[in-house]
């Protein structure tokens, strides 16, 4: 074969101009009027680096492949926490290759796109559910002891572990008895899903995400309270101590200030902590950032409706905050348009986006969640359709 192009190009020349093309990849701004611009990101199209492949006992090489990647988070080194559901029975895909085997669940990467660990226990019951780690992972975060909190939203469960993996420090919930009245009687885990009682103290139903408040509780003056988005068939935020105690909740189902959508799952669909003190949670299926006190009064609603836009749902799927010390800017993930928003925090404006919809570098599928880390590089996940991690760099402006 030639080592030109169609139109006599050499083959090298013509890659790397497909690889400059990519790394200066558009955002989308969109900046509101009386906001200032937001930042502009360019897709890292090397990040991260191929999957290694493995020898097996029959002596063949197999490639590592993730499934849907459930969450990414940031701990303290700035390496990139990633879980996928590659392990799950159908979580790789036929077309992916009879030499294919499911990635570790959990993929710890530099900001190089290295792979520094990987871990996770990838037992399934005879159902095909995960018989250690939450079934359905979903949500990530990396706590102020860099441990890494895990939460399932298919049975129940939220998990700490040690960073390294090697041990489960605490599970908040009874893996496979949900906060519910389901009846799934082909689903390994029956009473998971709505409806959702939305009143145990013990037990959650489907959490989406888990985030650890390293500051004194407002209510015992402990540090490390829990905060879970119990959202898939609940519709609250619950809180525990750090030993996995209740010890409060907030949220019910409707389209009323400060609560989540009845139904379609994902209500609330993230948690987060921001540095003013305040509780910031998903409501996506009705396209809203609801922030509530630590004791859960609500203090505002943000509305996340880009202009010019084709009218859809689930637009706040998962949020972050950016890294400057005053948290200036709120990144969203928008599943129901493939993009990521950028807006001012305080005034809730709109200053820009990232993406379109897509499989080349730069574009999403179903982007799932957002992390950021200490230099503003920002990493999106994108699970079902997408299925990979991708990272977008600073670009100034």
């Amino acid at each position: 074969m030639s080592g030109n192009g169609r139109f006599g190009v050499p083959l090298a020349a013509l890659l790397l101009a497909v690889a400059v093309s990519l790394w200066l990849w558009p955002v989308l701004p969109r900046a509101q009027s009386g906001a200032a611009a937001g930042p502009a990101y360019r897709v890292d199209p090397f990040w991260p680096k191929p999957l290694p492949a493995m020898k097996g006992a029959d002596g063949q090489s197999r490639q590592w492949v993730t499934g849907e990647v459930g969450a990414s988070c940031i701990d303290s080194h700035d390496h990139i926490v990633t879980v996928n559901r590659g392990f799950l029975r159908g979580g790789l895909l036929s077309q992916e290759g009879s030499t294919s085997v499911p990635a570790p669940p959990v993929l710890i990467f530099d900001p190089q796109g290295n792979i520094v660990q990987s871990w996770g226990d990838a037992t399934l019951t005879p159902e095909g559910a995960a018989a250690r780690l939450p079934n359905g992972i979903h949500g990530c975060h990396v706590d102020h002891e860099d441990d890494i909190w895990l939460a399932g939203n298919a049975d129940g469960v939220v998990q700490k572990w040690s960073h390294d993996g090697s041990r489960m420090l605490l599970q908040i919930g009874t893996k496979g008895q949900c906060d519910g009245s389901a009846s799934r009687p082909t689903a390994p885990y029956p009473t998971c899903g709505e409806p959702g009682h939305n009143t145990s103290r013990s037990l959650l139903n489907g959490p989406a995400d888990v985030a650890v408040d390293p500051n004194p509780d407002p209510a015992n003056g402990q540090r490390g309270s829990v905060y879970v988005a119990d959202g898939y068939g609940n519709y609250r935020i619950v809180v525990f101590d750090a030993k996995g105690n209740y010890l409060r909740q907030w949220g019910s189902p409707g389209a009323g200030p400060g609560q989540f959508v009845q139904k379609g799952g994902g209500h609330p669909h993230c948690v987060e902590l921001g540095k003013d003190g305040l509780v910031y949670a998903c409501d996506r299926g009705q396209n809203r950032i609801h922030v509530f006190d630590r004791l859960g009064a609500l203090k505002r609603t943000i509305s996340v409706d880009p202009p010019d836009q084709i009218q859809s749902t689930n637009r706040v799927t998962d949020i972050a905050f950016s890294s400057d010390a005053g948290q200036r800017l709120l990144f969203v993930t928008d599943l129901g348009s493939n993009r990521v928003w950028i807006l001012d925090r305080e005034r809730g404006m709109l200053v820009g986006g990232i993406g379109r919809s897509g499989h080349l570098a730069g574009e999403f599928t179903f982007p799932h969640t957002v992390a950021i880390d200490s230099q503003g590089n920002l990493y999106v996940a994108e699970t079902i359709g997408g299925r990979r991690s991708q990272k977008f760099v600073p670009s100034g402006g």
